[in-house]
């Protein structure tokens, strides 16, 4: 409670400074971190400098282990270049086999239970498509019909023995 209900002699000190440092040591108490963000503190600095050891030692490895085996895979590299290349290909074919697959069977299923008549999703704009391109079909059709009989009635005035 002494740290919240300053004495009167706490008080004139705090109220007029004898010199620039002490009010630079009061303001740096008052912002000195508690013992909680301490610790975290402390976590951080161990765990950051734990963590950068390793990386040094990581790369300190992938970087010996290249030299001592860079001759090797040098002497070696007309075998693992079509070797890796054959196979990234096999690989890439297997997967690509597998994705087709895979949306095969879920276009199937789709159009299973579309044609069942149990709504899968999207359905309904299947159906708006499909009203949109019956409408247009019909349009073009009567469009067709109107027309196709004014184009023939123009011919046979330009050709009357056609």
């Amino acid at each position: 409670m002494a740290d919240h209900n300053p004495s009167p002699a706490q008080a004139q000190r705090t109220a007029a400074p004898s010199s620039p440092s002490a009010a630079f040591l009061r303001k740096l108490q008052e912002r000195a971190p508690n013992s909680t963000q301490l610790a975290g503190i402390l976590t951080l600095l161990v765990t950051a400098s734990a963590l950068v050891l390793l990386t040094g030692l990581t790369v300190a490895g992938a970087v010996l282990g290249l030299l001592f085996f860079l001759p090797l895979i040098i002497v070696s590299s007309p075998v693992w270049v079509p070797a890796g290349t054959l196979l990234f290909v096999v690989t890439a074919g297997f997967l690509s086999v597998c994705a087709f697959g895979v949306a095969l069977v879920a276009a199937l299923s789709w159009m299973y239970r579309y044609f069942r008549g149990l709504h899968p999703p999207g359905s309904d704009r299947v159906d708006y498509a499909r009203s949109r391109i019956y409408d247009t079909a019909s349009h073009v059709k009567d469009y067709a019909r109107e027309y196709g009989g004014y184009l023939q009635s123009k011919v046979k005035d330009a050709a009357p023995g056609a």
